[in-house]
């Protein structure tokens, strides 16, 4: 291997990557270089395209950040999964017509997090039968009010109001007012 570094689609992939994951770190040309022991003008050259660095010119910047040589060349830049998801991309998990549960990424692989946005229609109950699960959750209501059973404790929840409490103890979401309840919850691990 030459002493300047190449890839496969050619150097200017370097500059580019560079660029990319100072961005990412949040971190200016000066800051990457205060932190690298090198001058401002070589972080703007290499991210110019305009000089191609040795390995351990590259290695010297990248501990700035702290980013190892293979991380920076398999960063995968890529759009792989949605970040964003406008209201009518919320997949619907619940069959009750008295209960909406809204999932926010349903389709994300691999999710340590399930956020819902739930309605709870006047007279909704999550059913006599307490639920139970794995993991913890939260949430907190945005209108209405909601009663809830956590074990042998029960509050009625208004607008701004939260709760948070492990999930294997038996729990239950009754909506005893006249008005629709929406609140946003979050579940880890995901239960559904």
């Amino acid at each position: 291997m030459s002493a300047a570094l190449e890839t496969e689609a050619g150097a200017e992939d370097i500059g580019t990557r560079l660029k990319l994951v100072r961005q990412i770190f949040g971190l200016t040309q000066r800051e990457l270089a205060r932190r690298a022991g090198v001058t401002n003008g070589a972080i703007s050259l290499i991210e110019q395209n305009r000089v191609s660095p040795s390995i351990s010119s590259l290695k010297k910047i990248l501990d700035g950040i702290p980013l190892s040589l293979a991380d920076f060349f398999t960063l995968d830049f890529s759009p792989s999964d949605n970040v964003f998801f406008v209201e009518n991309e919320l997949t619907e998990i619940s069959y009750d017509h008295t209960i909406s549960m809204r999932m926010v990424g349903r389709r994300l692989q691999d999710r340590a997090l399930q956020m819902l946005r739930e309605t709870y229609q006047p007279g909704a109950d999550t059913g006599d039968a307490m639920l139970r699960h794995a993991g913890e959750e939260c949430g907190i209501v945005v209108s209405g009010s909601i009663t809830i059973t956590v074990g042998v404790q029960e509050r009625q929840l208004n607008p701004g109001d939260a709760y948070y409490f492990r999930s294997d103890i038996p729990h239950r979401f009754r909506n005893q007012s006249s008005e629709p309840c929406v609140l946003i919850s979050a579940v880890s691990p995901p239960s559904f």
